[in-house]
């Protein structure tokens, strides 16, 4: 009732100190022991059920365990997957870092499951590994415990980092894998960004309404973060205009597109 008697501007200035962005800390131990009160197992059985619907036809889309009755795509990262597929004569073959048990993939397998060769495959903690093949995995997706396992495998064309490389405790290293395996094109997306500040560590607390749950989590400054990439190889096909600000003062989500040079 109160909320339906504020000014929608409050709303959103008060909804942020219970959930969004967070904090400055020095060290992720420092934020971590901040994050408590979540049930990793609920939230995977969230995630594999909301899936499972979109899979068996029950439902359209899943985003974090939440179904949607329509797509939402994201942009940035449709440009990436229809860029490689242009540049690499119809072949699309993406490693999907962190990509759950096949979120991105069902949201835009529909649009790119008749080109010459198409593969969509994920690397993700052993439990979700071992849901996704079980359950998940079919002629177009699988699963795979790591980058080296995928690249045995896998002609890989483009790394796909969407939403993730903020919660690795240490990003750049996990950079430096990425990068050292010279793949076509690295596209980052829904990635949060400072325009000017330096990299920061902050704690994110996700919407209750989604699940309960906090994470150490990254906000990267966008110049250093375009700049460790280029300086391996890369240069900076696009970055998308950021698609949603964060309740961090000169944040937000952004894409960022990247070709080997």
């Amino acid at each position: 009732m109160l909320k339906e008697l504020l000014p929608p501007i409050l709303v959103k200035y008060l909804s942020s100190f219970f959930y969004g962005w967070s904090g400055n800390y020095n060290l992720w131990d420092d934020a971590k022991k901040k994050c408590s009160g979540y049930d990793s197992e609920i939230i995977f059985n969230k995630v594999k059920n909301a899936l499972l619907k979109v899979k068996n036809g029950e439902a359209i889309f899943e985003r974090d365990s939440v179904i949607f009755d329509k797509i939402h795509y994201s942009f940035p990262l449709l440009s990436a997957l229809s860029q490689t597929a242009l540049n690499s004569s119809q072949k699309l073959h993406v490693l999907d870092f962190g990509g759950s048990m096949g979120s991105s993939y069902y949201q835009n397998r529909k649009l790119f499951n008749n080109l010459t060769s198409f593969s969509w495959n994920i690397i993700e903690q052993e439990h979700f590994v071992k849901e996704g093949k079980l359950t998940f995995a079919d002629e177009h997706l699988q699963f795979y415990y790591t980058i080296d396992d995928c690249l045995k495998e896998q002609h890989i064309n483009l790394f796909l980092l969407g939403s993730v490389l903020q919660y690795i405790e240490k990003p750049y290293e996990l950079l430096d894998i990425i990068l050292s395996k010279k793949i076509a094109f690295i596209h980052l997306d829904r990635t949060p960004i400072f325009k000017h500040n330096k990299d920061r560590i902050t704690v994110q607390k996700v919407h209750k309404s989604i699940y309960n749950a906090q994470y150490p989590c990254w906000i990267f400054n966008e110049t250093k973060l375009i700049n460790y990439i280029c300086n391996a190889g890369y240069e900076l096909v696009f970055d998308a205009e950021p698609i949603e600000r964060i309740n961090v003062t000169d944040a937000y989500l952004k894409g960022y597109y990247f070709k080997l040079k």
